[in-house]
């Protein structure tokens, strides 16, 4: 199997780069469509417009309906075709990222993302997570090509909910736990081959940047602060861990944090939260773990505030025939579970997450002695 590497064209993070939006659209096309949803164009609309128009640019924006949906997908293309957009820009979180890079790839446009919160990896990928009106997910797509431009102002991404910017840090958590689990099992990436050397190193370094400088970035972000080690996680949440994800590997971190999304006391969870909880079981199954890296991780993510309980995402008291179902789907054809160097069943699964629970609950109470 060869090895591949896939990445976006451009990327550039700093305070204030929304300014420079305009001139980088530019470079890229002469009537950009931009989808985001009435709060985010209420925060940065009156910026993105001036770049734009100083940049003797058309402009078309559309209001995201809410869900990353193949309906809001169809709805929008449909807009920029009409419009004779070419390109496509997605301003706000992962869910409109998401519409907009389907938006592109559909029409053939230029790809842009512009995250305002750093709270998962979608913004540099090739990839798109579908979910339904109802908010449950079903699936996701692979584009061929990623994103011409991301673009993040740290300065905007300071200035939104800690908690999103908290969530992002589980998922880029995520990256290496579980590229390194794929890498043993020789299992294919999502760019289509195995991951190179340069993947694994990135997502090492997502990891060792969120150990050493997460818990002093979430408490700048909580003053709205940028900091030099809020760039660093935003750098870690953004770019690193979407390299490392997708050109790395998924295991069972994400499989659960997906999985969880369809169960309806985890609705209101943040996705970077559902795979915070998935990191700790994929730890538990794990079987060459060394015990004192498992305590480090999840003493972490107490730190910083992710979910290592099932009282954290809402299921205190679940029993194991509700866990089964997980168990049944991380167990099944397709799973990602599969990316691990060792077979993966239900049983196994839902011991997991019991042990996960019982050991986030352990290192809670010993935090607090």
């Amino acid at each position: 199997m060869q090895s591949v590497l896939i990445a976006p064209r451009k990327y550039v993070q700093g305070r204030g780069v929304m300014n420079e939006l305009g001139a980088y659209l530019k470079m890229l096309g002469s009537k950009p469509l931009v989808l985001w949803d009435a709060r985010v164009r209420d925060l940065v609309g009156p910026t993105v417009r001036r770049g734009i128009e100083a940049a003797g640019l058309g402009l078309v924006e559309v209001e995201f309906q809410g869900e990353a949906t193949r309906e809001e997908r169809d709805r929008v293309g449909a807009i920029a075709r009409g419009e004779g957009a070419d390109v496509s820009v997605g301003i706000g979180g992962g869910k409109v990222l998401d519409v907009a890079k389907a938006v592109a790839v559909d029409g053939g446009l230029k790809m842009v993302t512009c995250p305002t919160i750093a709270s998962n990896d979608s913004p540099t990928s090739a990839a798109t997570v579908w979910y339904d009106a109802e908010h449950n997910f079903i699936g996701f797509d692979c584009w061929p090509v990623n994103p011409d431009l991301v673009l993040v102002d740290t300065q905007v991404i300071a200035a939104a909910p800690v908690r999103a910017f908290v969530a992002g840090m589980g998922d880029a958590l995520s990256t290496w736990v579980e590229a390194a689990a794929a890498f043993k099992s020789r299992a294919a990436n999502i760019a289509g081959g195995r991951p190179t050397l340069a993947a694994m190193a990135l997502a090492e370094l997502c990891y060792n940047i969120l150990m050493e400088h997460g818990a002093e970035a979430k408490r700048a972000v909580e003053h709205h602060a940028v900091t030099p080690a809020v760039e660093k996680v935003v750098e870690a949440n953004v770019l690193l861990s979407g390299l490392g994800f997708e050109s790395g590997g998924l295991a069972t971190a994400h499989m659960i944090g997906n999985l969880l999304s369809n169960v309806p006391e985890c609705k209101d969870l943040m996705h970077g939260e559902k795979v915070g909880f998935g990191i700790v079981t994929q730890l538990c199954l794990e079987d060459d773990l060394d015990v004192d890296d498992l305590y480090e991780i999840v003493d972490w993510e107490i730190e910083i505030g992710l979910p290592v309980t099932f009282a954290d995402v809402g299921l205190e008291g679940i029993d194991r025939a509700r866990l089964k179902q997980i168990g049944d789907a991380c167990a099944g054809e397709g799973s990602l579970c599969r990316n691990h160097p060792f077979e993966v069943t239900s049983d196994a699964v839902v011991d997991a997450m019991i042990a996960a629970d019982a050991l986030g609950r352990e290192r809670k109470y010993l935090g607090l002695l």
